[in-house]
């Protein structure tokens, strides 16, 4: 039976976990429906999820969906958690958008739908709480096409909303034609020309365009009652053609990658694979491939065991995902060569704190722990800080908050975290060079020879690294040695201690001196010779910034936009829509969280909030430093 794997998203408290649980409950998977006031679901699992009421990992469940074998990912709805959804995103054959019609589309909502149209990800709208006081499926249905689908088609409509007897009928045709006609020239054709179009050819074409994710079905219901939850089940059946394609390769090499990471008390990983081709089997070994902030690398180990989602095969074949032992996996490693989508940068946080254990006695332990946490989602970025310290990154205080309950209630440690603050960044204000070469007579400490030249390259284009020497001159040990200090030393900070981007590192000069000569010579040298070499061109300091867009009425598009341009903020475009106006702006994540808050007092609680990581920009005045990985506890001005 053709697999397809679907993800529930949505912004915060729309009802996403609700209602994967009333998916699993209606199409059998479970005997009993669950809660999240409850905290009884069965995908928040974790002690803080059940607690909070919301989901901080993505977590996976099955069913059968009539003809079709449906595997759901639950993802998180907080923006802190935003990592972890892009990664899912990664993973999907489709979606369904969960839009709650008492709060409508909101900020978030948005965010999301421009990201699964990024990843080129088909998409199912479910309009939720119906059943609700204040709902208003139309109204939320125009505003979902005049907001974040413009070619949305409704396949069901709302009967007594607002209130508990609030039911679904069925539309035996959609009302699609003018919409399908717009991606169809045959469908154009038949719209002008005639004859009509028969139900089973809009339907069809229903289906093909879903599939292409060139239209976006919106269901009306409840996860509450269950009203919704068969139309859309028969939504998803509409996409069982991306199921058999992705079922269709399993004859070619392996490809997959791990979107989430499980740790047993023992401290024994399960690593979720979903995989794209080929097939994986128990005692075969793997080779993980993953992108770290200081550069590339590969690991290998052999898989002690799956359970493949919904069957517990001991088989993966393409198309399916499984609970994998036996790797030593991290979120986000890389079997083979995925989709291209896969390998799409998530979104890397730009706050920082630094942790220290509540009892000096506990720093082993904090650290192992942290460790554990940076496995689960790499993007926080552990590093050592001065005075026993640790410095983590970070989305936000909602992250910053579970990372504490989840140190105290899963491994026993006390933290006491630092205020988050910003992570600058460096760029090369030119080009610059360094070598040292060996003083025999001074009984050196280092046995090696090593030079550097560094350039500054194009926004976003990372570190490059390249040899200007034999690459036969050294053992590879001393290549890959350099190379990885080379790494290391920028993603820890540069001439003012911030992590330096974008530019190119070429070895210019290496000699070694056997036997003497160890890899840990060239490590060392890398790191002096380098710092040396960044002091030679000169490094600007940069701030991250938000791209944010503020839809406002409007009467209130004035006191925004001061409020944007006094917050340092640069706004770039004020559109004019039918009922309000967006301005688009990019403003330092520094000050994001003040404006956010504003937001709602000067627009009567209408505008609606949306950013995501921008780019950077040049820090005016005097620019902060740190000591190289201090963390924010050590930023000088």
């Amino acid at each position: 039976m053709p697999t397809l794997t679907i993800g529930v998203l949505a912004h915060v408290d729309a009802g996403k976990t609700s209602l994967t649980e009333r998916l699993l409950f209606d199409f059998g998977a479970i005997t009993t429906l669950g809660s999240v006031d409850a905290g009884s679901t069965r995908t928040d699992t974790g002690a803080i999820e059940r607690r909070r009421g919301i989901t901080i990992r993505s977590a996976v469940a099955s069913l059968t969906v009539g003809d079709l074998d449906v595997t759901l990912i639950d993802t998180p709805g907080h923006s802190d958690f935003a990592a972890e959804v892009e990664r899912a995103l990664g993973v999907l054959d489709a979606a369904v958008l969960v839009v709650s019609a008492v709060e409508g589309v909101q900020a978030r909502t948005r965010v999301l739908m421009r990201a699964l149209r990024r990843a080129d990800v088909p998409c199912v709208i479910f309009l939720n709480k119906i059943d609700r006081s204040g709902a208003r499926p139309d109204r939320v249905l125009a505003d979902i096409r005049r907001l974040i689908a413009p070619h949305a088609i409704a396949l069901n409509a709302a009967v007594d909303a607002g209130t508990p007897a609030a039911r679904t009928r069925g539309l035996p045709v959609p009302d699609a034609v003018e919409v399908l006609a717009e991606h169809d020239d045959t469908v154009l054709r038949r719209l002008v020309d005639g004859p009509p179009m028969r139900p089973d050819e809009i339907r069809d074409a229903v289906e093909r365009q879903f599939g292409a994710a060139r239209i976006q079905p919106v269901v009306a219901g409840s996860a509450l009652t269950g009203q919704g939850v068969e139309d859309l089940g028969a939504a998803l059946r509409l996409l069982r053609g991306i199921a058999v394609r992705a079922g269709e390769r399993v004859d070619e090499p392996a490809a997959g990658t791990v979107f989430a990471l499980d740790r047993a008390a023992g401290g024994a990983r399960t690593a979720h694979v979903r995989l794209f081709a080929g097939r994986l089997r128990a005692r075969e070994r793997v080779t993980l491939h993953r992108v770290e902030l200081d550069g590339p690398r590969s690991v290998s180990g052999r898989i002690t065991g799956i359970a493949v989602a919904g069957s517990g095969a001991s088989v993966l074949t393409a198309g399916n995902i499984a609970a994998v032992t036996g790797l030593p996996a991290r979120v986000g490693d890389r079997i083979g060569q995925p989709p291209a989508r896969v390998l799409t940068p998530v979104t890397t946080p730009s706050m920082e704190t630094v942790v220290r254990p509540a009892r000096p006695e506990d720093t082993s332990r904090l650290h192992t722990a942290l460790m554990a946490l940076s496995e689960q989602d790499p993007l926080i970025h552990t590093a050592p800080a001065p005075g026993g310290g640790t410095s983590v990154r970070l989305h936000g205080e909602v992250q910053r908050e579970v990372i504490a309950e989840m140190l105290r209630s899963e491994h026993g440690v006390d933290a006491v975290f630092e205020p988050l603050g910003v992570v600058y960044l460096e760029r090369l204000a030119g080009t610059g060079a360094a070598a040292q070469e060996l003083d025999t007579e001074a009984r050196p400490v280092l046995w090696a020879e090593l030079g550097f030249r560094v350039e500054p390259a194009p926004a976003g284009s990372g570190v490059g690294y390249r040899l200007e020497v034999e690459l036969g001159g050294l053992p590879l040990a001393f290549h890959r040695a350099i190379e990885e200090s080379v790494r290391k030393t920028l993603a820890e900070g540069g001439v003012h201690g911030w992590p330096v981007v974008d530019c190119v590192v070429t070895v210019t000069a290496t000699r070694f001196f056997p036997p003497v000569t160890a890899a840990g010579d060239f490590r060392a040298l890398a790191h002096q010779v380098l710092l040396r070499a960044l002091a030679d061109a000169g490094t600007r300091v940069h701030e991250p910034c938000h791209d944010v867009e503020v839809e406002v009425p409007p009467d209130t598009v004035g006191p925004v936009t001061a409020l944007l341009l006094g917050a340092e903020g640069a706004v770039r475009e004020t559109r004019q829509g039918r009922e309000y106006w967006t301005i688009s702006a990019e403003l330092p994540v520094r000050r994001a969280h003040e404006v956010q808050q504003q937001i709602a007092g000067l627009t009567r609680g209408e505008g609606a909030w949306s950013a995501r990581p921008g780019g950077d920009r040049l820090v005016s005045g005097r620019p902060p430093r740190r000591d190289r990985h201090a963390g924010t506890g050590r930023i000088t001005t």
